[in-house]
């Protein structure tokens, strides 16, 4: 396993980031890396941020989304597999707005997260550094975000902050 949790603020240049990496990893091993989508497309505008993520990784990438059952998809992943999954805050979105069991759901990612043997790069958003929602259920989701976070950072072998483009590597407490 190697797990890595690739933090960052939106268009911080994480996503970026997690597939250069898997390119390279994915180039020692003769295979195309993996992306495992979580965004649904609910609107012409998610449509469209999803179509430009398509076209900024170009040719040679598989895709499999997983808006919710992510922890499956990491499961069915093998010792060969370079993936990026973008992202945790999007599968959290989901997961809360499907209002699905939470911790469970939690949990079993995380066990996937742990059992998998493949190379995988994590991205999720740091969200609580912004304002504080002005309703609970953004609230919520910040406070969930930041625990989601937490958990996977708790099981991944590395981490790292996206910064303007630039990697913050980050050390256990």
């Amino acid at each position: 396993m190697a797990i890595t949790l690739v933090l960052g603020g939106a268009r911080s240049g994480k996503s970026v980031y997690a597939q250069k990496q898997a390119e390279q990893a994915a180039a020692t091993k003769d295979r195309p890396p993996l992306m495992i989508a979580t965004a649904e497309a609910f609107d012409d505008e998610m449509r469209d941020r999803i179509r430009l993520h398509r076209d900024e990784r170009g040719e040679g990438w598989r895709t499999l989304e997983a808006p919710l059952n992510l922890a499956a998809a990491v499961r069915n992943l093998n010792a060969e597999d370079v993936v990026v999954v973008d992202c945790l805050t999007l599968w959290l979105s989901n997961q809360m707005l499907g209002d699905h069991d939470l911790p469970a759901a939690i949990d079993d990612l995380t066990d996937a997260f742990v059992d998998c043997p493949a190379t995988v790069w994590v991205v999720s958003n740091e969200v609580g550094w912004s304002l504080v929602p002005e309703n609970a259920l953004g609230r919520r989701f910040r406070d969930e975000a930041g625990r989601l976070n937490q958990r996977v950072a708790a099981v991944s072998d590395t981490a790292c902050l996206i910064v303007a483009g630039m990697r913050l590597d980050l050390n256990r407490l």
